[in-house]
């Protein structure tokens, strides 16, 4: 009636006074016992079904050292001619660069798939794919390396979006992406500070945690969901990195901010990314990236599960740290001296593109009280002109102008 089978050991243990008690030792090594075809949770004193869900997780974690989604074959069409062979080769100079791997004899992208381990028995791996592949007929067939990225004009996903961008890409791929992403929104506190000759910057939310925050979610997210992505959702108060899946293996958001041991979902890309120099040793990376909030004056971030994705939600700078303010709003209000046309405006800063000029450039200095308009009444006027405010002069000045 218990499948898989059980074999008890069975031990009598004198404890004098002519008593004895029966010692029962179960080994739990053989994974998920189910008695009548029905598995047991045990709660305290109680004992209850497992319900579905939870015997589904434990399954794919007892299966996961043997068979998961990474070391899967990849699809029988795909060949290493669908891969990014610059991106392979890249890997393999840095990974040597790091210290991370022995220079080898021979550096054909086939040799180095072989040695990252994503070749075996001569055939490709799905994290062959994940990590490198390049070709446009691979979007139907691993619809899932996408990255979504978005800024809100707001606190929540209810407001409007400011940028909204959708990548589909190899993990370096997105990786940039959203680090370019991360480039254009994140604002930059600047200020001189007395007695030192150049100014100091300070983002709203430190790029290096924001970038192992990134490679954690591309390292642990489930690849098994055709629908899922990566996803970075930057809100007027808050950052949010979100990845498919859940924690696995007992870890939980508590045991996160402590010393644990890292089990990463998908180890063959976990190592590769490792070997990359893209992120530090395991099992170090969110305790860095507490660290690194630390050192920018950034509260600790959190993390979480909510509808099967896990987020790491990082919180600004405390207010008299930070001045948001981006490189090209900056770039903006050092060139707005009077009253000046858009057009006027947009030859200042050197831009061409009238879209990337708003979006970029005149769209968040007015967002953000910066810089205002001479005619409010009528945003669409061909007389409207531009001028900075006082507290754009307020800020242009801690920005050492």
């Amino acid at each position: 009636k218990i499948e898989p089978p059980a074999f008890p050991d069975v031990e009598t243990v004198d404890i004098g006074r002519g008593l004895s008690l029966i010692l029962v030792r179960v080994p739990g090594s053989n994974g998920l016992y189910s008695f009548e075809g029905r598995s047991y949770l045990r709660q305290g004193p109680t004992t209850r079904i497992m319900p579905r869900d939870e015997y589904e997780r434990r399954l794919v974690e007892r299966l996961h050292a043997h068979r998961r989604w990474e070391n899967e074959p990849a699809a029988d069409c795909v060949t290493i001619s669908d891969l990014d062979e610059e991106e392979i080769l890249n890997t393999l100079e840095n990974a040597i660069r790091w210290g991370r791997i022995e220079a080898p004899s021979k550096r054909d992208p086939e040799s180095v798939l072989t040695g990252l381990e994503l070749i075996r028995d001569g055939v490709l791996l799905n994290a062959a794919v994940a990590l490198y592949g390049k070709t446009d007929r691979l979007k139907t067939l691993y619809p899932q390396l996408g990255i979504r990225l978005a800024r809100f004009r707001g606190e929540n996903r209810l407001a409007d979006f400011s940028d909204n961008r959708q990548y589909w890409g190899h993990a370096f791929s997105v990786l940039r992406r959203a680090e370019t992403f991360l480039l254009d929104h994140v604002p930059i506190a600047g200020k001189v500070v007395s007695g030192k000759m150049i100014r100091e910057d300070r983002p709203l939310y430190p790029p290096r945690a924001t970038r192992e925050a990134l490679a954690n979610a591309i390292c642990h997210r489930d690849y098994t969901i055709p629908g899922g992505a990566v996803a970075v959702a930057m809100y007027d108060n808050h950052l949010e990195i979100t990845n498919p899946g859940a924690l696995q293996f007992g870890i939980t958001p508590e045991k996160l901010i402590q010393p644990h041991e890292s089990r990463p979902w998908n180890p063959i890309i976990a190592n590769v990314f490792y070997r990359a120099g893209v992120i530090e040793r395991w099992g170090s990376g969110t305790l860095n990236i507490l660290d690194w909030c630390e050192e920018n004056k950034n509260p600790e971030p959190t993390w979480s599960v909510e509808s099967g994705s896990v987020y790491v939600t990082f919180h600004p700078m405390t207010p008299e740290v930070s001045q948001e303010v981006t490189p090209q709003v900056e770039r903006l209000l050092r060139v707005c001296e009077g009253e000046l046309l858009r057009e006027e405006l947009q030859e200042r800063v050197e831009i061409s593109d009238r879209k990337y000029f708003r979006g970029h450039f005149l769209n968040p200095a007015l967002e953000a009280g910066l810089i205002e308009m001479t005619i409010p009444d009528k945003p669409t006027s061909s007389k409207q002109k531009y001028r900075i405010t006082k507290k754009g002069r307020k800020v242009l000045s801690k920005l050492g102008g």
